[in-house]
């Protein structure tokens, strides 16, 4: 677990996000983002899904999270396996100290040893420019609902992963059923089935 900060100051330290962490990263987005940020285009790309296994992250200081960042399977139309970045967010009494950009490197490191090829993203490209992020090879794909142009963003983990990619960018996986999430449910309650959880 990755962890920086001054030696004055409470030490940041990131690691996988837990389900004791979901109630937190909630409040965070919402304080980041508002009440509109489940009708962002994006968000229809992420709603009942889970994000890419092992690219969950959040950052806490002392006992508080104070930064979340999530990566998403997704697909262009050319068929090209992607993940969609984001939300990135930093509780604004600790923006500047650094955070964000942890998270990305974090991030972007783990999903290349994992094995993915390239992360697009929605978002101000004069932030993730730092990153390898442009709109350089974007300008064939397609969100499924409004967005700006010039924001849609991509980065190639591994060198030429989008050449040729275009077209309509999807959910690379089907939205859980009711029965998958009970026994998700049911598996990770730790109680035996058949017992109170």
């Amino acid at each position: 677990m990755p962890s920086f900060g001054s030696p004055n100051d409470k030490p940041v330290a990131i690691r996988q996000e837990r389900r004791s962490d979901v109630a937190a990263r909630e409040g965070l987005l919402d304080a980041a983002f508002g009440p509109g940020r489940l009708a962002k285009t994006s968000e229809r790309l992420r709603e009942g899904r889970k994000p890419a296994r092992g690219l969950a992250f959040v950052a806490r200081r002392g006992s508080h999270l104070v930064g979340t960042l999530r990566l998403w399977p997704i697909v262009t139309g050319t068929g090209h396996a992607c993940l969609l970045l984001g939300p990135l967010a930093v509780a604004e009494e600790a923006r500047c100290l650094g955070i964000g950009a942890a998270l990305m490197r974090q991030a972007l490191q783990r999903a290349q040893r994992l094995g993915h090829r390239a992360v697009i993203l929605v978002g101000d490209a004069a932030y993730y420019d730092r990153f390898g992020f442009s709109a350089a090879q974007t300008g064939a794909f397609r969100m499924p609902g409004p967005y700006q142009r010039d924001r849609l963003l991509a980065c190639e983990l591994v060198p030429g992963a989008l050449r040729g990619a275009g077209g309509l960018i999807a959910a690379a996986s089907r939205p859980p059923s009711r029965l998958s999430g009970l026994v998700d449910r049911i598996a990770g309650s730790q109680a035996p089935l058949g017992q109170p959880a």
